[in-house]
């Protein structure tokens, strides 16, 4: 009886103190205002991005996605994004899910066609910087050779 007493109070504990997933945290509503309507994504920065590629969203190099297209639509927090094809660079376009949590972080989910959001299961979670209401910058954290760097998204309201 006292292992099972012992279990049933580790078990307890063990839930109770799970962090939340940035996923699962509630919409931060107020500041999603401001991300809404057409954007373009004018520039990657990253430290030595001049020798180091950066594989953005599992799509293209980083640098692929300077002067792409974004539609962000606030009130269902969908939207869409398109790279033009260039040198090296791929041709996509997908529709989008995305939105700001209470933590302030940017979580977005690119979608296959015809696929709802709620299916997918993998996105990205990115934080936010400088954000106004005609340009905000997205900044990604990743790692270059075992070392933390940010790959810095700089967006600016058409």
């Amino acid at each position: 009886m006292k292992k099972f007493i012992c279990a049933v109070m580790i078990a307890t504990l063990a839930f109770g103190c799970k962090s939340k997933s940035p996923t699962e945290t509630k919409t931060d509503w107020k500041s999603a205002k401001n991300i809404n309507g057409n954007f373009t994504l004018t520039k990657v920065t990253n430290p030595g991005s001049d020798y180091i590629k950066i594989n953005s969203f599992d799509l293209a190099d980083s640098h692929c996605f300077e002067g792409s297209s974004w539609k962000f639509v606030s009130n269902n927090n969908k939207g869409n994004m398109s790279l033009a094809s260039g040198s090296n660079c791929p041709s996509f376009s997908s529709d989008i899910t995305w939105y700001l949590n209470k933590n302030g972080q940017f979580v977005l989910k690119i979608l296959n066609a015809g696929e709802k959001a709620k299916k997918v299961r993998d996105g990205y979670v990115l934080d936010v910087a400088n954000l106004t209401s005609t340009s905000f910058e997205l900044i990604d954290m990743v790692d270059v050779a075992g070392k933390k760097s940010n790959v810095t998204y700089h967006f600016e309201k058409n």
